[in-house]
């Protein structure tokens, strides 16, 4: 079973854009490792990142409804009852990230200390939080370590506040050439990445490099997209860009691939079509097959089927397509008079 995403924020499957984020903002405040220092806290921070990251996303959000999380990354008989080959995500494992992302800053807890309540500004000491709150943390103030009353930072208005949107920067997409033995057995990519990161004082930045793991399934079809959310270049002001890689055929010297087929093209002579020959037929795993073809006349259309040669399929790698064998007579290019009228007196 994959993971159950509204059970970890814990709301219902028709919880609304509204429930998600309240629900988000609750747990995500409630199990911030700068905050919770309990053991499990930092994983469950990581998982309930990763639920919002999805939940939040209409499209993520409807292939997770109908296939289940394993179905959403790609891997076949996922809880909704398949998977989607045509997409494909991976949380990009930095659930801060998120958390910077929804609250504008790497640390909410310090931001309610700014605009003349911070030390002089009349709130100094320590945050509280009241876990029995409804929205499960929004931080609490008290005075000097005491707790005579307790404010929702709401209620804290110095003055008109402009609102800045954020914008995201567009996918950076790269194609990512994969092998047919790749796609038959599986395989694990490492992407090196090189982008802007902002540094601590938030004006300048620098350049730095990251490899981006990914792990290709069996059986994934050419255009499947893996996507590494916010791994772009960063920048004052704006969200960085997804990186995302599409999935692409390399070709093969000897196969091309039809879906979970493959097809491969075997040359004879005109004499061993006619009067028969054993051809042996490669394959992607293993040892070649023999093919008996001397009890037939093989033509220009004649088509073999290796059932179970071929690829695996992506919902169900246990499964395999299978190897096409096509001809290609090569004709003479002249015949002798005797060879003429042998074939005459014989056809």
């Amino acid at each position: 079973m994959g993971k159950d995403y509204y059970k970890t924020l814990g709301i219902s499957r028709n919880a609304n854009e509204d429930e998600i984020k309240k629900a988000y903002r609750k747990m995500a405040l409630k199990f911030h490792p700068d905050k919770n220092k309990t053991p499990g806290s930092e994983e469950r921070f990581k998982d309930v990142a990763e639920a919002y990251e999805v939940l939040s996303d209409k499209k993520k959000k409807e292939v997770y409804d109908r296939y289940g999380e394993e179905g959403l990354k790609g891997n076949a008989g996922g809880g909704g009852g398949g998977s989607n080959p045509n997409f494909t995500y991976t949380f990009h494992g930095d659930p801060r990230a998120t958390f910077a992302q929804f609250f504008g800053s790497n640390n909410p807890f310090e931001s309610f200390f700014t605009s003349g309540m911070g030390p002089g500004g009349g709130l100094g000491g320590r945050v509280f939080f009241d876990e029995e709150m409804e929205d499960g943390g929004v931080p609490l103030f008290g005075m000097g370590g005491t707790r005579p009353g307790a404010f929702r930072s709401q209620s804290f208005n110095t003055g008109p506040t402009k609102q800045r949107t954020k914008q995201q920067d567009p996918p950076v997409e790269h194609d990512l050439y994969v092998t047919l033995e790749d796609i038959s057995r599986g395989c694990t990519k490492k992407m090196k990445i090189s982008r802007k990161v902002m540094n601590p004082d938030n004006v300048t930045s620098r350049r730095e490099d990251k490899v981006l793991t990914i792990n290709v399934k069996p059986g994934w079809k050419s255009g499947t997209r893996i996507t590494f959310q916010r791994e772009g270049d960063q920048g004052q002001g704006k969200i960085p860009a997804d990186i995302v890689f599409i999935i692409r055929d390399k070709p093969h010297p000897l196969f091309k691939r039809e879906g979970s087929d493959i097809r491969y093209v075997c040359r004879i002579s005109l004499r061993e079509a006619l009067c028969g020959t054993v051809v042996e037929i490669p394959v992607l795993q293993g040892e070649g097959v023999p093919l008996d073809l001397t009890r037939e006349i093989v033509k220009p259309k004649t088509t073999k089927r290796l059932q179970g040669r071929g690829l695996p399929h992506p919902k169900e790698t246990s499964r395999r397509g299978d190897l096409i064998v096509t001809f290609d007579i090569k004709f003479p290019e002249v015949l002798s008079t005797s060879a003429k009228e042998i074939l005459s007196s014989v056809i």
